[in-house]
């Protein structure tokens, strides 16, 4: 089991003194199968938009002990570490703690030698240079999806990951959720024949850069939230929301930054196909667009024959597999099958296909101790991620292609090949 170097635990030990010689020591540490603090994994959250906050819930409640928080908005800093910190007060019966350090570049919270892994929540254009020092710096990691703006930027964080040894979880924690395991299962044990057609309802592309300038707002850093683009684009309070703000940030529509629907609810649910299709390690090999720019009816071509549609419509995003025996559609909270009692058949262990993981949170802090690969590691979500920005390049194109997932290519056309990375500022060059 991993636990914290000498040195790591007695910095973290200072940390965890607070105001007055605060150590959590109680019933809460020294029951039945309670952990130390000292032994438990600490981590460090950059980016603290929207989904921090639920990331930030699953972490302390299963006992990632979180002991830093970053942001270039100042205003998300406080909030995200009083949160934190006045969870383990409570948790001590406190009446205050003070434990998670506040910074403005991530860059010294990866100095911090205390951290043993870091979540990474920001904009998808920071993914990959973020993600490849934190494997420098020598941190675990959990990544928020898609795992990258590019090809290139994620071929390159897995590259990272090996060669410095870490643990990569992405955040497609749908693999972890029941009833996407039992769509899976059903369909790679054949209990609907052999697959012809998968369906996913899923947004269309990003657009292009569209927004007017408005004033930037006191405590945010916009060329640090800029990042590695080339590019220099003004502050619009759409792509960064204030706290107060009920509402996703829409850098995610902006091709810059995001990957707009074909990456947003894409890298859940052609995640999904690509799990049922066990392409894991590979993708597709043929993308035929729809010439019209309506953003709908991309067509996908696997190797073995398999057709992959991209058809949104209105409702709920969804995983539609259709075999030569029958159908499995799945969604968030549902799941259809035909026939209709195929979704509550017990898979008896003999049949079982996929790893098996209930708690994607857990599952990242267990491979940490145990230093086996997560449910969704970096190459999975690399190859996810691959999955629906080849396709936005196809719709971007309008014109067929013809794709090579073990050389991650394409193959006789350098204008595509060209889009597969993007231009980066020399200082995040990585």
């Amino acid at each position: 089991m991993k636990t914290l170097s000498t040195a790591n635990r007695r910095t973290f030990l200072k940390q965890a003194t607070g105001l007055a010689a605060f150590y959590i020591v109680p019933r809460h540490v020294l029951g039945r199968g309670f952990v130390a603090p000292s032994d438990q994994i600490t981590i460090g959250f950059i980016g603290l938009g929207r989904q921090s906050n639920g990331l930030r819930g699953q972490f302390l409640k299963n006992g990632g002990r979180v002991i830093a928080a970053c942001d270039v908005d100042a205003s998300k800093v406080g909030p995200f570490a009083d949160a934190v910190n006045t969870h383990y007060a409570a948790q001590a019966d406190k009446a205050a703690y003070q434990g998670c350090e506040r910074y403005d570049d991530y860059r010294k919270l990866l100095d911090n030698k205390s951290i043993d892994a870091v979540v990474i929540a920001t904009p998808d254009h920071w993914h990959s240079v973020i993600a490849i020092q934190s494997t420098r710096a020598g941190k675990d990691i959990y990544c928020e999806k898609p795992l990258s703006l590019t090809v290139k930027e994620g071929r390159d964080m897995v590259k990272a990951t090996r060669r410095h040894k870490r643990i990569f979880q992405t955040g497609s924690m749908q693999r972890s959720w029941p009833e996407f395991r039992q769509a899976v299962e059903l369909v790679r044990g054949g209990f609907i024949g052999d697959v012809k057609t998968v369906n996913i309802n899923v947004g269309g592309p990003p657009r292009p850069w569209d927004l007017e300038a408005q004033p930037l707002p006191a405590g945010v850093n916009w060329d640090a939230w800029l990042g590695p683009n080339t590019v220099t684009r003004p502050y619009n309070g759409v792509l960064l929301p204030t706290p107060n703000d009920k509402f996703w940030g829409k850098w995610r529509d902006i091709d810059e930054f995001g990957g707009g629907g074909m990456t947003d609810w894409g890298a859940h649910m052609f995640d999904i196909a690509q799990w049922g299709l066990g392409m894991d390690n590979s993708g597709p090999e043929q993308l035929t667009p729809p010439t019209d720019g309506s953003g709908k009816g991309l067509v996908y071509q696997y190797a073995n024959g398999v057709i992959m549609n991209h058809q949104p419509v209105e409702g709920r995003q969804y995983c539609h597999f259709i075999g030569t025996e029958g159908e499995v559609k799945v969604s968030r909270g549902e799941l259809i099958t035909t026939p209709a009692g195929l979704k509550d058949k017990v898979i008896a262990e003999s049949d079982r296909h996929v790893y098996f993981s209930e708690n994607h949170y857990k599952d990242f802090l267990d491979a940490i101790k145990t230093r086996k690969a997560p449910i969704c590691d970096v190459e999975v979500g690399h190859r996810t991620a691959s999955v629906c920005t080849i396709g936005n390049i196809a719709y971007r194109l309008k014109r067929p292609l013809r794709w090579n997932p073990d050389k991650e290519t394409f193959q006789n056309d350098p204008e595509a090949n060209q889009l597969l990375s993007r231009p980066m500022r020399k200082e995040w060059s990585v």
